[in-house]
């Protein structure tokens, strides 16, 4: 069962990947994953068959969700946009109190009482998602790209920052890939892949794959480089990195209902049952993350993050 509910957990960072305002990391941390993927990725030479069964079903679960679902997001977004951004912020914010108690647990190692500093890393780190959800935004939605070197090494670069971003809780690799002027690229070229694959149209796909590739492979350095400096943080200063993960945890539905411009849907003429349902999507969604979360099987997990080697 270990590997179908890290498949499923892995759908939902990858849906939330492609959404801006959503973080992939604040995903990982609302299902109680975050250090375990984190220690993975940076000890996955060291203690590569743990770490393989934690990031082996979680990349394919992400895989689904971006490939699946890119399109029927954006459909959802643009149809039914606050009762998507309600369904999402249920996940994120289901996940606060297992982090909450992540957070209690590492000071009560460290012998330490809630104090200034904690306070002030918190609000530090929820200033920067609040910051971040109000930056206007490049690119716009009919953005495309073409094969060339250089959209190759633009690519590289734009998985290489997006993919450190997205390892961060709070902060979005697709928020900053808009900032940047590359989401709907990426977008687009995803898109075209997949259609390229179910109408077997091989120029198209070594095309986009070629593309993508570039995308896949900045990503992977990416990610590899912001876990190696998390995980160090997590190692020396555990109390001050979890409240620091809890300020951009708690400023993501700024950033969602902000960048989603999910509140116009209260000028619209929607009936108050689109309103409740949203709500109760908010509430089940938030029940569901909590659940995931508290799904553990021992047998596959790999040492604490915060733990010494």
């Amino acid at each position: 069962m270990h590997y179908i509910w890290m498949i499923i957990k892995g759908v939902f960072i990858g849906i939330t990947n492609v959404i801006p305002g959503v973080s992939g990391g604040t995903m990982a941390v609302s299902f109680g994953i975050y250090d375990d993927v984190i220690h993975a990725v940076t000890h996955i030479k060291s203690e590569f068959k743990s770490a393989s069964k934690i990031l082996g079903p979680l990349f394919i679960g992400a895989l689904i969700g971006v490939a699946g679902f890119s399109y029927f997001i954006e459909l959802l977004l643009e149809q039914y946009t606050l009762a998507t951004a309600i369904a999402f912020i249920g996940l994120i914010l289901g996940g606060l109190p297992i982090l909450w108690s992540a957070f209690k647990e590492s000071m009560q190692r460290e012998q330490q009482q809630l104090n200034v500093i904690h306070g002030l890393f918190f609000l530090f780190f929820f200033g920067i998602v609040a910051w971040m959800a109000f930056v206007e935004t490049g690119g716009n939605t009919g953005q495309s790209i073409s094969f060339s070197v250089g959209h190759m090494i633009a690519m590289f670069l734009v998985g290489l920052v997006s993919a450190a971003a997205m390892v961060i809780p709070g902060v979005s690799g697709s928020l900053l890939m808009l900032i940047l002027g590359y989401y709907y690229a990426v977008i687009f070229a995803i898109n075209g892949f997949t259609e390229a694959l179910s109408a077997m149209n091989f120029d198209a796909l070594l095309t986009f794959g070629t593309l993508l590739g570039a995308y896949a492979l900045g990503m992977l350095f990416g990610i590899i480089l912001i876990s190696k400096a998390i995980d160090y943080f997590f190692k020396t200063k555990p109390t001050y990195t979890y409240a620091s993960i809890l300020g951009l945890v708690v400023a993501s539905p700024i950033a969602i209902l902000t960048n989603t411009n999910s509140l116009a849907d209260f000028q619209s003429d929607k009936s108050i049952w689109y309103f409740l349902i949203a709500l109760i999507l908010g509430i089940g969604c938030f029940v569901l993350t909590f659940a995931l979360g508290n799904t553990k099987d021992t047998g596959a997990s790999v040492e604490p993050a915060q733990a010494a080697d």
